[in-house]
């Protein structure tokens, strides 16, 4: 089937074909067969940017292997096909005591997709990664063979395969350590925070006490008021920590019917003066407090609307994801902050974390530092110029840009944010020496060979 395809920000919108291969014996028969020069795998799209794009050649979505194969319940392993989600994993597995170890702001991600990307949340300085609980995967290289993943077998493959954005192979099974919890509610501290320097002290003075902290950050905000934000830290709940009334059903799942947007917001709702608005209202309605809710509400917000990047309007959302390395993340958020504050361009949401150390993966994009996220409305080339600044100044302070988030780095530059590319280049030509698998993404990053060749900023 040959239609528009788009990454969740609706930015930009690719004509590409796309397969659905039922079982891995026509997912075999595809990667001998396919007409098309190169294929990319693709789970639930979640990914923004080009990353799950393929101008030249085809898509293979693989929503069809999504079975859970397996539980050791006195280790917590868990043993899944690729394409589960985490949001079947957490809503199965939540209930009988578990939960999964590293989230991101969305559970509607495959597994396949989490590793992919080596997804991290808000509590990378505590437990690291998506590649740190996974214990082992298989891989299906271009040629068809299953190769098996871990640590102590194939490891080089398994380190170019996490954050390798999909480029080594399909990955079609995993094992995953899930993590046991007593209660299925967090035990959350909001506190309004005045300004960056501020901030980034309450964060480092917390950062032993919870395991998970994130800052909402007003973009809007200037001067001495810079930084802005209200910081969420929150811990899992044990039972004793709940009201009366939950402590005799501590891990009820609870969910809220989910509205939906049924169709995209006009663009004039994403002006200056609407995101000033918005910005505003949040600060005004998060006041400081502790509280106790369900995970759900704490780790997904956004994922209680369906299909809620809809409200980024017909042009869609590029969101921007950078790391600033420890030793300079005050003087680098700082110089982001002004440089978007000053281009004219204005960020819906704008998310603070600390991480921790980095790991193996050669492309995987967390280091010990601070990372900023920003989801900047697609108004006009303007946008492409601002974040080209951005990154100039997250290279000139040692930093990166995540792959999942990118839709418009040059080579150039992504060449000296990852200096392990040279090794990953070598891996993936040992694994697939034709280059069958590419995408929009790596074509214009250099992450292939015949780099800049489709894909880019449209």
């Amino acid at each position: 089937m040959r239609r528009a395809v788009s990454g969740w920000g609706n930015y930009p919108v690719e004509v590409c074909d796309v397969y659905r291969p039922e079982n891995l014996d026509e997912l075999r028969g595809l990667l001998g067969s396919a007409p098309q020069p190169t294929l990319t795998p693709r789970g639930c799209g979640r990914s923004y940017g080009d990353a799950a794009l393929n101008v030249e050649g085809a898509i293979v979505q693989s929503d069809r292997f999504d079975r859970m194969m397996g539980f050791d319940a006195d280790r917590g392993i868990l043993r899944c096909q690729a394409a589960i989600t985490l949001a079947d994993i957490i809503e199965f597995f939540v209930p009988r005591g578990f939960f999964f170890p590293v989230t991101p702001g969305t559970k509607e991600v495959s597994i396949g997709g989490a590793i992919a990307s080596d997804v991290h949340g808000k509590n990378h300085h505590r437990s690291g990664s998506m590649s740190a609980w996974v214990t082992r995967f298989t891989l299906m290289s271009a040629g068809a063979d299953l190769i098996s993943c871990s640590r102590d077998e194939n490891a080089e493959i398994f380190w170019a395969t996490v954050g390798g954005m999909g480029l080594t192979g399909l990955i079609i099974d995993a094992d995953i350590q899930l993590r046991p919890i007593e209660t299925a509610f967090m035990a959350v501290d909001n506190e309004r925070i005045a300004n960056l320097d501020q901030l980034l002290e309450r964060m480092a003075e917390s950062e032993d006490a919870f395991d998970y902290s994130v800052a909402w950050v007003d973009s809007m905000a200037a001067g001495a008021s810079l930084g802005r934000s209200v910081l969420m830290r929150a811990n899992h709940a044990n039972r004793e920590e709940l009201p009366v009334g939950e402590r005799d059903r501590p891990l009820t799942f609870l969910q809220k019917k989910r509205p939906g947007l049924p169709f995209r917001l006009p663009n004039f709702t994403l002006s200056p003066t609407a995101l000033r608005a918005a910005n505003a209202v949040f600060y005004a309605t998060h006041p400081t407090r502790k509280s106790i809710g369900p995970c759900d509400a704490f780790f997904y917000p956004l994922d209680s609307v369906r299909n809620w990047n809809r409200g980024y309007g017909s042009r869609g959302v590029l969101q921007y994801q950078c790391v600033i390395p420890e030793s300079c993340a005050r003087a680098g958020t700082i110089a982001l902050l002004e440089a978007l504050t000053s281009s004219g361009v204005g960020s819906f949401l704008t998310v603070l974390k600390t991480l921790g150390p980095g790991n193996e993966g050669l492309l995987s994009f967390p280091m010990r530092g601070h990372t900023l996220a920003l989801d900047i409305p697609n108004t006009g080339p303007e946008v492409i110029e601002a974040l080209r600044r951005l990154d100039e100044i997250v290279l000139g302070f040692g930093g990166r840009v995540y792959l999942a988030k990118d839709a418009c780095m040059t080579a150039a530059t992504f060449e000296q944010m990852y200096p392990r590319l040279p090794d990953f280049k070598r891996i993936k030509r040992r694994l697939d020496p034709e280059g069958r698998f590419s995408s929009s993404q790596a074509r214009r990053l250099g992450l292939v060979d015949g780099a800049e060749r489709g894909g880019g900023p449209r």
